[in-house]
């Protein structure tokens, strides 16, 4: 039985979740495959898109990447939103809201969604993020069963508080704690 690599990594902002360039538009990309040498056949287990942060598993071992993106593994996000988000609409954010998904209307399902009462201890941002530069704004903790394509970001535009920066920490039992952006951890196993 051959043996498997997997890793934990602290994505950048800027990079996209893969390893190679497989799109002849977009030449100029920021990929994973520039931070470290990951062996062959190595994939993300559940994206971030360019513009989100924090922890991605990376593996050799497809079945490890279907268990891990299954519905019975919570992943939770910290995220920055523009404007003080109010009660009703972290609630609305707790019962499911209705985004479109590729043109195709879905509901997402129940989710826990706080309030964190201050900024959590988090890298600096992007100088891209502009986030509190104009307006003030809140930080949410919120943990979901489903990883639909940008489907925090649509979830909080749609109750009215745009996401300004978003950071996975945590995947099932698997935390990003103090692992430094850009770094790559390989380990035995999830």
């Amino acid at each position: 039985m051959p043996k498997h690599s997997h890793y934990i990594l602290h994505k950048p902002y800027g990079y996209l979740s893969q390893l190679v360039n497989n799109q002849d538009k977009r030449k100029n990309k920021r990929l994973l495959g520039e931070l470290y040498d990951f062996a062959e056949g190595t994939m993300a287990i559940g994206r971030l898109d360019e513009n989100s942060e924090g922890l991605l598993l990376l593996t050799t071992d497809g079945q490890v990447s279907e268990q891990i993106r299954s519905k019975k593994v919570e992943k939770e996000y910290y995220v920055q939103l523009d404007g003080i988000i109010s009660p009703d609409a972290l609630a609305e954010l707790q019962v499911g809201v209705a985004i479109s998904i590729k043109g195709t209307a879905y509901t997402t399902l129940p989710c826990a969604a706080v309030l964190l009462t201050q900024a959590p201890d988090v890298s600096p941002p992007s100088p891209h993020i502009r986030a509190g530069r104009h307006r003030p704004t809140s930080w949410i903790a919120i943990t979901i069963t489903e990883g639909k394509y940008r489907q925090i970001r649509k979830m909080t535009a749609k109750v009215g508080y745009p996401t300004m920066r978003l950071i996975r920490m945590r995947i099932g039992t698997i935390m990003l704690g103090k692992l430094d952006v850009a770094n790559v951890k390989k380990v035995a196993s999830f």
